[in-house]
């Protein structure tokens, strides 16, 4: 069998925003089939047959066919190497846990050359997707082994470290269920949802509401107990013991049984329950010590431990614990009926997709002392038939929320009211979580801040709970989506002009408005950066400023065709002209059909109560109209511009010249904007780069004799701008001048 050269990844392409290809992040990537250009896939022989060996799940794939095995019967038929490189790549992603179902391959004007593209949620994982796919493929090609299991576990690893975890990842999903978009701010779990000044900020379960001084609260248990007792919350008493001598001192004040802990601890680390003798409160002193800062001795609360999760001011989700136990069978150790009867649960494990913890047999502490208190050690051998407790608490799982009574809500409410959180996680103790805790001597044992919400999303039994969902609600009242207005340019006119333009009106209205375009960074009327600020990483610091109101962007389609949008949605979405295929042929477009699928981007993204802002003066932008989900807005140059008549008899909006002057029209009517100086401003910016400017005003709500003020002043107070900036531009160069 002849050995086929390797497919050539000529260039990689991250776009990070919505493009031509997906509204959502996604790779591109330039391949080069070489002599594989003329061997399909069904010109190789056994290649069919081996690729689903490797790969049985493409069966599933549907393709352009639209059914199961449709991808299948196009490889029977056959179809080219770039087409299937982007399914090998999308089973693997589907194999590692990170469903993708979007993907295209498209040929270029370079025989054997392709663009191929699939949805990519975190690039580092995408890469090496596709990295491992394309070596899958060229080994089913020539016939040579592939390990299919370790190119999935290098998958899975990188999303692990990459993407957002499964709590996070939860909390995010609900913000896009209701339309809020979300940032994340850093390659952990802190994530901006909603833009500029209406954003929130959250990290994992905590938010930007969360107190500092609530969470050191939560973090001291014994403070916790001391303010919950004097709100009339039932706590079990407790003191801080500073030996294991003064441990067992205090136990016999107080009653036996007692409960040993760290006061600072988490997750049930360091604790021992239902402590009777005075060995094992000596021995459990010394398994909480070396987890927190102080020991805490408290009345044994019997029942069973719960944790409630606490968002705003009312209970959101409810999870009961259970102990751990295995039955013994006269042949294996503890360790191995463990394994067998406990951690071979699929349910149990040590990342957070796992409700239950895998249980350390060898080397947690809490587990030696339940073993030493029951006569065993980790290597014994139980009698068969015995029942051996390996961890009373750690166990929480089972969803319980609807059982939780009134009284025992309003306690957990009060506890996150008195330390301070407006999310948290209340630990309550009881018999029975549907009666009132007064009545079973039940009490409150802990308030914990940022509370792991896997209880809730994955129970081992039980219904999940939507608790995502009830923190966006809570940082979101209903009506609010966290959006700000956004306005988007894209062509190749003078767009500059026109972007400062509509920002200094906005600015005259006196909202906060920041601006990137390839002037720079705005703020305001001032010029933050002389830099090219239509890169994407501009107007993602845009987006992130909490001073911004208003966001402008210009977005030319080298800057679509590179990154991306540096949005998901836009208020109002500016197309300007056609022109400018020297700029992107690098990219392969070259001819109006090609430019007009990069531009209609900026129109996919206008948002159902937006608005798109077309040329007339260019007949074939007007085709953009129909993908428009909002209202459309034209401007020309005359009111005898082709379809202007048309859409206004349909009672659209447009923008005209007039012997000069510009003229707004709504339907049947129509008034004058601006007096004769703004006319002589047409004249020397060019109604190029006033008509849209105004146009993009009125579409974002903007009043006419606002627009008109912003008309007569532009130019002076640019000139003072400009002028103050002179000298700034990168490599010394002064400033670039309007238009």
């Amino acid at each position: 069998m002849t050995r086929h050269d390797d497919i050539q990844l000529l260039r990689t392409t991250y776009l990070r925003g919505p493009n031509l290809w997906t509204y959502r992040s996604a790779l591109e990537v330039w391949l080069d089939l070489g002599a594989l250009e003329d061997w399909p896939s069904h010109r190789l022989p056994g290649f069919n047959e081996r690729l689903t060996a490797l790969l049985p799940a493409l069966v599933e794939h549907h393709c352009g066919v639209g059914e199961r095995g449709g991808f299948l019967q196009r490889l029977q038929e056959g179809t080219w190497m770039g087409h299937v490189l982007e399914h090998v790549v999308i089973e693997i992603l589907n194999l590692a846990g990170m469903p993708t179902g979007f993907g295209q391959t498209r040929s270029t004007s370079r025989r054997g050359v392709y663009r191929m593209v699939f949805r990519a949620r975190d690039e580092q994982v995408a890469r090496l997707a596709l990295a491992d796919g394309h070596r899958l493929l060229m080994s089913a090609i020539n016939d040579e082994p592939f390990d299919v299991a370790a190119c999935i576990e290098r998958v899975v690893d990188a999303i692990d470290r990459c993407y957002l975890g499964p709590s996070t990842a939860h909390i995010v999903s609900s913000a896009t269920d209701r339309g809020i978009p979300f940032i994340r701010l850093n390659s952990g779990n802190l994530v901006q949802l909603g833009h500029g000044a209406r954003q929130r900020r959250i990290w994992t379960a905590e938010t930007e509401r969360t107190s500092a001084i609530g969470e050191g609260i939560a973090r001291d248990k014994d403070l916790t107990k001391a303010l919950l007792a004097g709100c009339g919350v039932p706590i079990p008493v407790g003191r801080v013991a500073d030996s294991p001598e003064q441990a067992w001192e205090i136990a016999q004040d107080l009653g036996l049984p007692v409960v040993l802990k760290p006061t600072d601890g988490n997750h049930g680390r360091g604790v021992s329950l239902d402590l009777r003798r005075e060995e094992d409160i000596l021995a459990a002193w010394t398994v909480a010590d070396a987890q927190g800062s102080e020991v805490i001795v408290e009345r044994y609360i019997p029942g069973h431990e719960h944790r409630v999760l606490v968002v705003g001011r009312r209970v959101v989700a409810a999870a009961r614990g259970e102990t751990a136990l295995v039955v013994g069978d006269g042949r294996s150790t503890v360790i191995e009926l463990v394994d067998h009867q406990l951690n071979s649960d699929p349910r149990r494990g040590n990342s957070e997709d796992h409700p239950l913890n895998t249980l350390e047999t060898r080397t947690e502490p809490v587990i030696h002392l339940e073993l030493q208190r029951q006569g065993l050690t980790p290597d014994s051998v139980p009698e068969a038939g015995r029942r051996v407790l390996i961890m009373r608490n750690g166990n929480i799982a089972i969803d319980c929320t609807d059982e939780v009574h009134p009284e025992v809500a309003h306690a957990a409410t009060l506890a996150a009211r008195v330390v301070g959180l407006d999310i948290a996680g209340i630990d309550i103790v009881c018999e029975d979580i549907s009666r009132p805790l007064q009545e079973q001597s039940g009490a409150i044992v802990e308030v914990n801040a940022g509370p792991g919400l896997l209880y809730h999303l994955k129970p081992a039994e039980g219904m999940p709970r939507p608790v995502g969902r009830a923190i966006i609600d809570h940082l979101f009242p209903q009506e609010e989506d966290g959006r700000i207005p956004i306005v988007g340019f894209t062509g190749s006119g003078p767009n500059t002009t026109a972007s400062r333009l509509l920002a200094w009106m906005v600015h005259l209205g006196g909202r906060p408005v920041g601006l990137t375009c390839a002037d720079g960074f705005f703020l305001g009327s001032r010029r933050i950066e002389a830099l090219d600020g239509t890169q994407w990483e501009a107007g993602r610091r845009l987006l992130i400023n909490r001073n911004v109101e208003v966001a402008i962007f210009e977005n030319p389609p080298r800057a679509i065709l590179r990154d991306g949008l540096p949005y998901d949605r836009a208020t109002v979405g500016v197309v300007t002209d056609l022109g400018g295929r020297e700029t992107v042929a690098e990219h392969d477009v070259l001819d109006d059909d090609q430019m007009l699928r990069v531009l209609r981007t900026q129109v996919d993204v206008v948002l159902d109560q937006g608005c798109a802002v077309l040329n007339a003066d260019e007949p074939r932008l007007l085709e953009l109209a129909e993908l428009c989900d909002g209202e459309v807005l034209v401007y020309a140059r005359s009111a005898q511009a082709s379809g202007l008549a048309a859409h206004l008899e349909r009672g659209g909006r447009a923008v005209t010249l007039h012997d000069g002057q510009l003229v707004l029209h709504h339907g049947s009517s129509s008034q004058p904007c601006g007096n004769g100086r703004a006319g002589g401003l047409v004249g020397r910016l060019g109604a190029d780069a006033v008509l849209p400017a105004v146009a993009a005003a009125w579409a974002l709500g903007l009043a006419a004799p606002l627009i008109s003020a912003g008309l007569e002043t532009f130019e002076s107070a640019q000139s003072a701008e400009d002028a103050s900036h002179a000298g700034t531009a990168p490599g010394g160069a002064p400033g670039r001048p309007l238009g």
